[in-house]
């Protein structure tokens, strides 16, 4: 069952109707599916679990890594869940979920994790070296993760639980901390961890290496690209947003703005940089875009506004902060397949194993909440008084976009007031070219909040959405672009290439690539790309987003040589979707296919996609450019012949007239022109 919030006010909230009181509503709402589950009072928070091929406790782990996963296990299920429930103590401290009073369970739980005398002892960061055998005195371990968690939740629930320790409890408790506070992390947001562990102690008034916290915080510093974003190894993803855009805030309360000013100032100058665009990165009903790794994460993204409202100085807008985590709340607790027997899924929305890493156990989904936080903050906050407002979508005109490129983080972001979504396109993306799970993450072409990425269709690997896929004819073997490279934006195009089977390791890593080359619409986005093939013959072929097929009405359209597919359904929910495709120059012809099982959304799904050959090694007459368009609608409502064929007319410079070198122009029906020409563009790449 859904979750049905009792208290609504429209008034204040008059897009999501949430308010302070509905949260509280939905925190109790995801405990009771965790505690239905926990059965006595001494039972750790371990829960059902669905998937068993993917996720740890590994079965193909040795006997002693399995006792340390089934110890992180145990860690993370209690102080991911703690996400949730010490606001919910904090603001209820008599709270009883399923027979238990919250702050007795955590209290008894937390203390237990931390006696090494007890069957619950999850270990300390040594203990854990010798229950693998020290086979890598650099080994990191998941329960660094989840101590930063446990403090943060410690903080929040102050009163109620750390207060009441003992003394002697609370050394215990801050002796396992600084066991992980003072060990080996991985560099990069892992960081983070360390650095919240040990500002912790230092509040609490136990000792720590200040020379440890400084090399941990001057390093996060250089992870900065700007805008808001941190580089997270080669990635960029919602690690910037839900953990150092989180992590430093709180860093800076506890210990920087009093010990390190000067770092602290930056952390907080950083944050705020992000609240200026941030807010576009979501779409007209507050969705979060599924794109990145652990995304099963959901809306944790929208943790990075409860961080900045944490700030001396927080330049977040409150109503707008409230009004997209609600939305991003609903987003997913609205929905009947987001939870199964109680708890949220290995998924997006329902269960969807492509979505999976293997560093998550069932319990790791808890970490979506982050989002909770904010019930921190008290009832007279701004966050909870002011109006829900929308932004940028409330100044947008009917058929606006409004585009937001950040060359530091390499993402272009665009809102479409047309039909109220947020389409990514990104850049710096680099992947083994075996690592398909990745690709999908990163290097999709586009990433919209209502479409989300699909997984390659099961009976066909030579086609997948928002992606080009090659085809050697001579060997058969499908070659896929794992590496993105950026060059910005320039006079409203947004330049990229994408690197077919890259590999730094051999001498032959940059032969096949597609130059990129893409604008906004309305309604999605056009493309006029140019391949960069020298290996022919060759079959390429470029998809659409996945489109939910619950029942798809197919229709078939051309105007002047351009051909289109439309597809009209409804998504799992019942909403009504509408997608088009549509080819022009470059494409010899346009079609569909139908999957199962590789769409997040609904269990089958249609794939439009476009295929070429080129057949020849050199030459040909063939042509250098493909253009086509995708773009979608949240109704029935038909699109306009302009909309499905907007494009008047394309010019080429080129004596030979197929793209080969020099400017294209494509002038639309609107009068708008775009002119493309990817000479210039290599002194701008970026990786």
């Amino acid at each position: 069952m859904v979750f049905q919030p009792k208290t609504l006010d429209y008034d204040l909230s008059p897009y999501t109707g949430l308010t302070r009181e509905s949260w509280l509503e939905a925190a109790e709402y995801m405990l009771t599916g965790i505690f239905q589950h926990i059965k006595d009072f001494q039972d750790p928070v371990v829960m059902p679990r669905k998937e068993t091929e993917i996720t740890y406790p590994h079965h193909y782990s040795s006997p002693k890594s399995q006792e340390a996963e089934r110890k992180a296990e145990m860690f993370e299920g209690l102080t991911r869940s703690f996400f949730i429930a010490a606001p919910l103590i904090h603001n209820k401290p008599e709270v009883t979920i399923c027979g238990k009073r919250l702050a007795n369970y955590y209290k008894n739980q937390i203390l237990r994790s931390c006696d090494e005398k007890d069957p619950i002892f999850v270990g300390t960061y040594e203990s854990l070296q010798e229950t693998v055998g020290n086979v890598d005195p650099f080994r990191a371990f998941q329960q660094t993760v989840e101590t930063c968690a446990l403090v943060i939740c410690l903080w929040i629930s102050k009163e109620q639980i750390w207060d009441t320790y003992t003394k002697e409890e609370r050394d215990q408790i801050a002796g396992f901390l600084s066991s992980f506070a003072h060990s080996n992390t991985v560099p990069q947001n892992w960081r983070c961890f360390n650095m919240l562990d040990m500002a912790f102690l230092h509040m609490e008034g136990y000792p720590i290496d200040e020379e440890i916290m400084l090399d941990h915080a001057q390093a996060i510093l250089n992870y900065y690209v700007g805008d808001g974003w941190y580089r997270d190894g080669q990635n960029f993803d919602y690690y910037s947003c839900w953990a150092f855009n989180v992590y430093a805030p709180l860093w800076n309360l506890w210990y920087g703005y009093e010990n390190m000013p000067e770092i602290a100032a930056r952390f907080e100058e950083h944050s705020n940089k992000l609240m200026e665009t941030y807010p576009d990165f979501f779409d007209e009903d507050g969705y979060t875009n599924m794109w990145g790794r652990s995304n099963i994460y959901r809306n944790a993204a929208t943790s990075a506004f409860d961080g900045n409202l944490f700030l001396r100085n927080s330049k977040a807008d409150p109503g707008l902060a409230r009004r997209i985590s609600s939305g991003s709340l609903m987003q997913f607790l609205g929905r009947e397949d987001f939870l199964w027997n109680g708890i949220p899924t290995l998924g997006f929305y329902g269960q969807f194993s492509p979505l999976v890493q293997g560093y998550s156990c069932a319990e790791s989904p808890f970490w979506f909440g982050k989002a909770f936080l904010c019930l921190h903050l008290p009832a007279d906050h701004p966050f909870w008084t002011a109006k829900e407002n929308n932004g940028s979508w409330e100044k947008l005109g009917e058929e606006e976009v409004k585009e937001t490129t950040l060359n530091g983080s390499a993402l272009c972001f665009t809102n479409h007031k047309a039909n109220g979504e947020t389409i990514l396109r990104s850049g710096k993306v680099s992947k083994r070219k075996d690592d398909i799970h990745a690709m999908w993450n990163y290097a999709k072409l586009c990433f919209n909040t209502k479409y989300p990425w699909e997984a390659t269709p099961k009976d066909r690997e030579d086609v997948e959405a928002q992606q080009y896929l090659l085809k050697d004819v001579t060997t058969g073997n499908i070659l896929r672009g794992n590496a993105t490279f950026w060059a910005g934006e320039k006079e409203g195009v947004l330049y990229r290439r994408q690197f077919f089977n890259y590999n730094l390791e051999t001498e032959m890593h940059w032969i096949q690539a597609i130059n990129l080359a893409d604008f906004p619409v309305a309604n999605g986005i056009i493309r006029v790309d140019k391949h960069r093939l020298h290996r022919r013959p060759v079959v390429f072929t470029l998809g659409s987003y996945g489109f939910p097929d619950n029942g798809t009405e197919i229709v078939e359209k051309s105007c002047d040589g351009a051909k289109a597919i439309i597809l009209k359904g409804e998504d799992f929910c019942g909403r009504e979707k509408q997608m088009a495709m549509t080819i022009y120059d470059g494409w010899d012809k346009i079609s569909y296919l139908r999957s199962e099982g590789s769409n997040p959304d609904s269990e089958k799904s249609i794939i439009i996609y476009a295929e070429n050959e080129l057949k020849k090694q050199y030459g040909g007459g063939e042509s250098y450019m493909m253009i086509s368009q995708v773009i979608t609608k949240e109704s029935h409502e038909d699109f306009t012949e302009e909309e499905l064929f907007p494009i008047a007319s394309v010019e080429y410079e080129d004596a030979w007239k197929n793209g080969c070198y020099g400017t294209v122009t494509v002038t639309l029906k609107n009068g708008i022109v775009r002119k493309v020409n990817f000479e210039e563009i290599e002194a701008r790449f970026s990786l």
